[in-house]
């Protein structure tokens, strides 16, 4: 996930660009480079890119779901219906999120995949501005550096193949309902706790997920030793290890500044996948992700309420 970073205003937070504590410092580091093995994780899966998305939460449910059973017992109990309902949304967004953005890597390269899911913050401000929200107008010279930005690493791919632009556009529409999830997940944690919210929408979109691999008849199992290390290691450092880590840092750092650390993960997915993979992206796409990047960080610095975790 996709899971995501709420951002406060940085223009009512007075101690949005002050540098975290050594701690988290190290922690951030650690997070970002557990999600920056993601996308090489998933290119080197000899598993269907659905079944890799189904087992990732799976197996991560399998070990966050009995304990967030037993501890929070009591507010499962009392969830209302409407609750139920916008976590259940969320994890069916959360499924749709994963079974566009896990095949786009199989398609493309890890660098453009990773890079143009990470839109993610633009998408959550059209869909904040068709709420009704005000944007400010950096967020909106940002939206246009970020589009311009993913505009020319699409057409750098498009040079390359129909079959990397397919992955380009699949990982934008990952970007697009990343955000939405985002945002549902926004008014439900509003009464939820983040770890029934995740709990509820994990376990669903697992569901999700496997309904899907049954049907599109994906092979769920009968893998390689080496392709279920690499499931448990993709769990274990991006889902587990990443996302637990930033949720660690967020009460005592700045949101904002969390949300612009991890937009390392775009260099730091590229440069695992060109050492472990011997996987490069285009030097024509080169230009296209350093203003896409440059975009995302100007949306998130203006405000932007979402940015990318996988």
């Amino acid at each position: 996930m996709a899971r995501s970073a709420d951002l406060r205003d940085p223009g009512s937070d007075n101690e949005a660009m002050h540098l975290p504590p050594p701690r988290d410092t190290l922690l951030i580091a650690i997070a970002v480079l557990g999600v920056s093995t993601s996308g090489p994780l998933i290119a080197a899966t000899a598993a269907p890119a659905l079944a890799i998305a189904f087992w990732r939460n799976a197996m991560a449910m399998v070990v966050i779901g009995p304990v967030a059973l037993v501890r929070f017992r009591q507010e499962f109990r009392r969830l209302s219906g409407r609750e139920w309902r916008v976590c259940a949304l969320a994890g069916v967004l959360l499924a749709a999120h994963f079974a566009t953005w896990v095949p786009s890597v199989k398609l493309t390269s890890v660098a453009s995949a990773t890079a143009l899911v990470a839109t993610q913050p633009i998408w959550a401000a059209v869909l904040a501005r068709a709420f009704g929200r005000r944007i400010r107008g950096g967020a909106w010279v940002g939206i246009g550096v970020g589009v311009f930005g993913a505009a020319l690493v699409t057409g750098a791919d498009f040079s390359i193949s129909t079959r990397a632009v397919t992955g380009d556009l699949l990982a934008v529409a990952g970007g697009a309902l990343a955000a939405a999830y985002v945002t549902a997940g926004g008014a439900s944690r509003r009464t939820v706790s983040t770890t029934v919210y995740t709990t509820v929408a994990y376990s669903l979109c697992a569901a999700v997920l496997l309904i899907v691999c049954l049907v599109s008849g994906q092979r769920l199992g009968g893998y390689d030793g080496g392709t279920w290390a690499r499931l448990v290691a993709l769990t274990v450092a991006a889902q587990l290890i990443g996302h637990s880590l930033i949720n660690r840092v967020l009460s005592s750092t700045s949101a904002t500044v969390v949300s612009l650390a991890i937009l390392f993960e775009v260099p730091g997915a590229a440069i695992v996948a060109a050492v472990f993979l011997r996987q490069t992206p285009a030097l024509a796409a080169l230009p296209g992700l350093a203003l896409l990047l440059a975009g995302l960080a100007i949306v998130v610095r203006s405000g932007g309420r979402a940015v990318p975790l996988e």
